[in-house]
């Protein structure tokens, strides 16, 4: 494999620790360009001074001297404040992990796909917002994009845009989340902390609560749409426990493709740095006679109200799925503070859509207008509900 340069944007969180552990496997192989941070100067420049990066970034103006000091003595340079990051962006990388969480993820991801090289995208709510936006841009300036969610890197890894028309459907697979087996009667009574404790896969607070809810698979369903040019009728859910099978594609001559692996986000990365090769991993073999059956069940309506509401909003239109993910992260936000229930999220988020004008979104600004627009409005909403 050609010796490559890397950028992470977003170095400190789940995706970027897992980057990091994987690139110091293959020192002889990769240069590591910049590494950003929202605000932990500590972890970013241990993470700096590990990859021998050239650059670090982080976000938090406030945060320069703590950062400048923290990598004193190396010849990394350093920088803060939001214009420092959408420069590290734009400098030239071979691939760039584009990995910091929501709607502050969407600028710096844009502009690292101005670059014309590839980027690797693990933030979701960015293509969810502006996905005809971003994959216009790469056209434009001839980026490769590489899906990081392991459901959407599984179908990449299938899908042939040759055979597109031969397609029938995919399927993104979801483990159902800690309450797939609660009763529903018993909804108004999960707390945070229920909620937070995902049975399969580590995550931050924020997506194991859209995990509960099934919002991340709706969010995943319109990303498909727009990563793979498919209409939302072709994309399908299947909840699938043993969280081992994560995309499937059926075509018309009854062949189904499946791309199998334990639950660990160690592949899918590892797959988008090595691509089109593929990186050895120290992983541990997938057992199929130790794990013994795989289940599958479609997903219930009623008991994840929220997927639905994602499908309706991509049938709706972009503005549509930007108040969906902005109604979302503030019900989720109240939510894990206290201030409205597990059930009213979806009430809220719902509310946001029932009162939302729909119309083609054609800028970035656009995304930002409906973005801060939906949050005030949610905020406003929630709050005036508490006192109802």
């Amino acid at each position: 494999m050609q010796h490559r340069t890397v950028s992470i944007l977003g170095a400190t969180g789940s995706i970027g620790q897992t980057t990091r552990r994987l690139l110091q496997q293959y020192p002889d192989r990769f240069t590591i360009q910049t590494v950003v941070a929202g605000s932990d100067t500590s972890a970013l420049a241990e993470t700096a001074i590990a990859l021998a990066a050239k650059h670090a970034v982080v976000a938090d103006a406030q945060q320069y001297h703590a950062l400048k000091a923290a990598l004193a003595g190396t010849s990394i340079t350093c920088a803060a404040g939001d214009a420092a990051v959408l420069q590290a962006a734009s400098m030239p990388a071979d691939i760039t992990i584009a990995a910091i969480v929501g709607i502050a993820g969407l600028a710096p991801t844009a502009t690292a796909i101005a670059q014309g090289n590839t980027v690797a995208i693990a933030n979701k709510e960015a293509i969810v917002c502006a996905g005809h936006l971003l994959l216009d841009m790469a056209k434009k300036h001839g980026t490769r994009i590489l899906p990081l969610d392991s459901e959407h890197n599984a179908i990449f890894q299938i899908f042939c845009a040759a055979q597109q028309h031969a397609l029938d459907h995919i399927a993104l697979t979801a483990s159902g989340g800690p309450f797939r087996d609660l009763p529903l009667q018993q909804f108004h009574s999960i707390t945070p902390k229920m909620a937070c404790a995902h049975p399969i896969w580590p995550m931050g607070r924020k997506i194991s609560v859209d995990s509960a809810t099934m919002m991340n698979k709706g969010l995943e369903v319109i990303e498909a749409c727009h990563l793979f040019d498919l209409p939302v009728a072709q994309v399908r859910v299947l909840i699938h426990p043993q969280s081992i099978i994560h995309g499937m594609a059926t075509y018309q001559d009854g062949s189904t493709l499946a791309q199998l692996a334990l639950p660990d986000m160690t592949v899918p990365i590892a797959y988008a740095l090595g691509y089109p090769e593929r990186l050895p991993l120290n992983t541990p073999p997938l057992d199929l006679a130790h794990i013994g059956n795989l289940t599958f069940t479609r997903a219930d309506a009623q008991r994840y109200p929220c997927l639905n509401l994602a499908i309706e909003a991509f049938k709706a239109g972009s503005s549509a799925c930007i108040t969906l993910n902005a109604a979302n992260e503030v019900a989720v936000d109240a939510f894990l503070h206290g201030k409205i229930n597990f059930n009213g999220i979806y009430k809220l988020i719902a509310d946001m859509l029932a009162s939302a004008p729909t119309f083609s979104v054609e800028s970035l600004s656009d995304v930002y207008a409906v973005d801060s627009s939906t949050r005030h409005r949610a905020q406003q909403h929630h709050k005036a509900s508490a006192h109802v």
